[in-house]
């Protein structure tokens, strides 16, 4: 587990995304008191509980953004869930415990990723081993074919060659496993995704499986081969326990929408639904231990940040066991015309970066003036507030409007400049942002 202090993990969530200081100063404490948590003697450690989070504030201010960047820092496995998919189990929603095993199988993918990553060296030898055989037997042209035959040591030789680059355009035959296996779908009560997953299974050891020949060149084969070494390589057992381990300790859960599931004082009907789910999430938040393919999952010490809008019911709408497993409550703030001018700028990944980029694909040289960003963020804030407000997302929107005469046209055109400033900003969407009625269609 990373060891970053609070003020270098806001500073790296500072990279991506713009403002909500008191959010990421929760999150940054939360990871760390993780680490914090296992430098603590194991007696007390067990009995360290993490301190689950709720987010409140509008869609398109970070939330999510805040919670994926906190888990990709901590090298976590993360896994995003709508709290509103666990309502009508059965019929149209999921079993609770699901969000669990979700987490597990994505542990497994990143463990086994790393593990691969560690068998490379190794598996890279396998791997050109294996492409000598099968470039040995019958090399391609017959001069290369006559001279290994007249001269000692051919395969060191091939190897050289190999290595250099000389045989990268080569075509060579490779068998590769072909994991094809009927459709099937099984409908069971709840806990029947894990029965489904298993009957896959079992009928996949049941038919056998099938290999196909493909004609590649060295370039390619060369990476396949090692990739299949390296998945060779890997033990499966080790990995299983290591994600287990990795998901009971670092696990997060990013339950979206969780104010869709808060029942209101005196509620009927679907209310009775919405109290009911939260009653299912409950013990999870609260720990227990999920059966999953993988073995048991303790969830004593994952933890569970949950996000809403809050814009007709409050968190004290829920039901008072859940809020008292949820005791870090942060609000975030709506986002203004100077949020918007640093979100299309500032990150690292900013929206100008990004259509810049794009567009340079295309040979254009994409360039944007002061006032023409400050125009676009002002139209954003200008419609957020007459129509539904939707945050940083209303962005994207105003920028495909904004370019999409100049990203049809990229290919075909002889000029490779483009600068944008306001006027051809007011020009394209003064008369949109005006009209309220196109507003709402258009932007």
């Amino acid at each position: 587990m990373t060891n970053f202090t609070p003020r270098e993990i806001v500073s790296e969530l500072d990279r991506y995304i713009v403002g909500q200081h008191k959010a990421k100063r929760a999150v940054a404490i939360a990871l760390r008191n993780r680490w914090r948590r296992q430098q603590v003697k194991p007696d007390l450690r067990e009995e360290i509980a993490p301190k689950n989070i709720i987010m409140i504030g509008p869609t398109g201010v970070g939330k999510t953004e805040i919670a994926r960047r906190l888990a990709r820092l901590a090298q976590a496995p993360f896994i995003k869930v709508e709290a509103s998919k666990f309502t009508e189990v059965g019929y149209v929603g999921r079993d609770v415990e699901s969000m669990v095993r979700d987490l597990v199988e994505l542990a497994i993918l990143m463990v086994k990723e790393e593990e691969a990553h560690k068998q490379r060296l190794k598996a890279e030898d396998l791997a050109e081993e294996r492409l000598l055989d099968l470039l040995l037997p019958g090399a391609g042209d017959a001069g290369l074919a006559t001279e290994a035959k007249s001269e000692s040591g051919t395969r060191d030789k091939l190897r050289k060659l190999l290595r250099m680059g000389e045989l990268n355009d080569r075509m060579v035959e490779i068998e590769t496993q072909d994991t094809q296996m009927p459709n099937m779908q099984v409908f069971g009560p709840q806990g029947g995704e894990e029965m489904g997953i298993n009957i896959k299974e079992m009928f996949g050891n049941i038919f056998p499986k099938q290999t196909k020949q493909r004609r590649i060149k060295v370039s390619e084969a060369r990476e396949l081969l090692i990739d299949i070494e390296a998945e060779k390589l890997v033990d499966m057992d080790k990995v299983q326990t290591l994600a287990r381990e990795r998901t009971e300790q670092s696990g997060i859960i990013f339950i979206d929408e969780i104010d869709k599931i808060a029942s209101r004082e005196g509620g009927h009907g679907p209310e009775v639904s919405r109290e009911g789910v939260q009653r299912d999430i409950l013990p999870i938040v609260e720990g227990s231990t999920v059966n999953t393919k993988y073995g048991p999952v303790k969830t004593d010490h994952v933890l569970f940040i949950a996000a809403g809008a809050f814009h007709i019911a409050k968190p004290s709408d829920l039901i008072p066991e859940l809020q008292g497993r949820f005791p870090i409550r942060v609000e975030l703030d709506s986002l203004e015309e100077t949020d918007f001018v640093r979100i299309l700028t500032e990150p690292k990944n900013a929206l100008i970066r990004q259509y810049e980029a794009l567009l340079a694909t295309e040979g254009i040289k994409l360039t944007f003036d002061g006032e023409a960003i400050h125009e676009i963020a002002r139209t954003a804030a200008q419609v957020n507030e007459q129509t539904e407000n939707i945050g940083a997302r209303r962005l994207h929107t105003i920028m495909e409007t904004l370019l999409e005469d100049l990203s049809f046209d990229a290919p075909e055109r002889s000029d490779k400049g483009f600068a944008i400033d306001a006027a051809f900003v007011n020009e394209q969407l003064a008369d949109i942002a005006g009209n309220l009625d196109l507003a709402r269609y258009i932007l």
